[in-house]
């Protein structure tokens, strides 16, 4: 039997809604800074949307209250500061609940990210960022959502089946406290691993936003050590094993294929999960805003 004919408008037309679906993704999206890149925030702005959620990390190196010059930094450009919260790097109680109450009311801080921290041990009372919502300490302050952490292809020194009892544990303790929710994942280089993950998410909560998170166009020697860190090998093998995409990968790093993979599963779903992208600038935060400025802007124009 032949393949049915696809008439020539019929294909300009989904070309029209991937190229749309793109530019909203990415509109509707978020990147990463990092805290001692002042300068940074300027450049964010003169790039991004008003309003653009702008994730400050908290590395070994920071403490919570090192952090607080670039969210004023964020906040005074307009755009909106968010916090990531590193568990196993939170000395005490007192400190959160510090850097808070200055993030929340002097900053405008409505969110946060919790993350776990990938320190050997942790450095007080939070061994997890389970540990961090269970205290309550976010509510209190008053933070309205928390983001969470998700890992389409696992972590790599946390079982599959132990990171689905915290997700459904933390979206638990979230509604509890009356703090709205959200997923942001871990990037990957396996599109259809990615709308898996997804799709599941979906079945199991589909009243969660996620946003995708993707690596931003980077120096292939700095993409290729941060995701050996960050627990993607996984897709890293299986483009080595097909060879051609992983030279393509290493010579060429813009996630556009990823980006249309996903526009065409939230295309493909009416009721979608996903709102949005999440970038990992991996210290290029202002090349990482100009790319995707042009990307919205080229998608806006050929609609």
């Amino acid at each position: 039997m032949s393949a049915p004919t696809i008439e020539p408008s019929a294909a300009r037309g989904a070309q029209r809604a991937a190229a749309a679906g793109i530019a909203e993704l990415l509109a509707c999206g978020s990147i990463e800074m990092t805290a001692h890149r002042l300068g940074d925030a300027r450049a964010l702005a003169d790039a991004l949307p008003a309003g653009t959620g702008v994730y400050v990390n908290h590395l070994p190196r920071h403490t919570l209250a090192t952090t607080l010059a670039a969210l004023e930094a964020v906040h005074a450009t307009g755009l909106e500061p968010v916090p990531h919260l590193a568990a196993r790097r939170i000395a005490s109680h007192a400190e959160l609940r510090a850097f808070l109450d200055r993030a929340v009311r002097a900053v405008g801080v409505q969110k946060v990210l919790l993350i776990g921290g990938d320190d050997p041990a942790p450095a007080g009372p939070y061994a997890d960022s389970t540990a961090v919502l269970r205290a309550g300490i976010l509510a209190e302050c008053g933070v309205r959502e928390v983001g969470i952490a998700g890992y389409p292809e696992g972590h790599p020194r946390i079982p599959r089946a132990a990171l689905e009892r915290a997700m459904t544990e933390k979206l638990a303790l979230a509604a509890d406290q009356g703090l709205g929710a959200y997923v942001v994942t871990q990037f990957s280089f396996a599109p259809a691993r990615v709308v898996e993950y997804c799709a599941e998410l979906a079945g199991r909560a589909p009243e969660i936003p996620v946003y995708v998170g993707m690596a931003g166009p980077t120096d292939p020697v700095t993409l290729l050590r941060y995701a050996q860190r960050c627990g993607v090998s996984a897709s890293l093998r299986a483009l080595r094993d097909e060879g051609i995409r992983f030279v393509r990968l290493v010579t060429h790093t813009d996630p556009y294929d990823q980006l249309v993979a996903l526009a065409h599963y939230c295309l493909a779903h009416p009721i979608c999960n996903v709102v949005g992208t999440h970038f990992f600038s991996f210290g290029g935060a202002a090349p990482t805003a100009a790319w995707m400025n042009r990307m919205i802007a080229a998608r806006a124009a050929s609609g």
